[in-house]
């Protein structure tokens, strides 16, 4: 091609040249606004939460009372107990409430779950509470899809030593459980509720109002003084 024609079939490849140059800017643009949004600086983590451990839900979930505030609900992090429904669901509950219920802990809390609830470390004494319960035996680490979880090396120390769980073999995990059997129904606790309580009362009628049709022993004692002293 001669310079001539390649002067000619510029102007008509020029349009085409800008049009995809343009697409490519914007497509640049959005890569680096997206790498940005990656690499900005996420905001502080909130601040260690002291407070008293007061409830246990199950082997995983437990209530911190702070002084002075609302009660948070903690699902502990790193680690995943037996449904309370489960085989060992009832002894891993126990087991927390025997470690933790009571004293003094540490929250340090990292976000939160589906249910609402504050998922974080717990430690009492300095020591972790996910890590007790896993070293123990009466939990798993928790599982990623890629990572076998952080507290892999204290599941194997309690499976080796036949621990808590692993004691007997066909221990099923949690997510595996809630796939065959469906999440465990929550107890509702003894008795009615006020409002059921309020509409099984019977209610006030025009009779049970009225005054009674018996008489009283005043008014048959003056009848009979006065037939016996009127003249027969």
């Amino acid at each position: 091609m001669t310079d001539r024609t390649l002067l000619r079939t510029l102007p008509g490849l020029l349009p085409a040249v800008l049009a995809r140059g343009r697409a490519a800017f914007l497509l640049t643009v959005a890569v680096l606004a997206a790498t940005a949004a990656v690499a900005a600086p996420r905001g502080k983590p909130p601040p260690p939460v002291e407070g008293v451990i007061n409830r246990i839900v199950d082997g995983d979930t437990l209530t911190l009372q702070p002084d002075g505030k609302p009660p948070i609900e903690v699902r502990l992090r790193d680690m995943d107990a037996p449904e309370i429904c489960q085989p060992h669901g009832t002894e891993a509950k126990k087991a927390l409430e025997e470690f933790a219920l009571g004293k003094k802990a540490v929250l340090t809390g990292s976000g939160r779950d589906s249910y609402g609830r504050t998922v974080g470390v717990v430690t009492v004494d300095g020591q972790s509470v996910s890590k007790w319960m896993v070293a123990e035996g009466h939990a798993w680490s928790t599982r990623y899809r890629f990572d076998r979880g952080p507290l892999m090396k204290e599941e194997r120390m309690a499976v080796a030593l036949r621990r808590g769980l692993h004691a007997t073999q066909g221990a099923v995990m949690p997510k595996d459980f809630r796939k065959t059997n469906g999440p465990c129904k929550r107890r509702r606790r003894a008795g009615r509720s006020p409002a059921r309580q309020r509409s099984a009362r019977p209610a006030r009628t025009a009779t049970s109002r009225a005054p009674s049709a018996v008489p009283s022993c005043r008014s048959a004692t003056a009848r009979r003084s006065r037939s016996s002293s009127s003249p027969r």
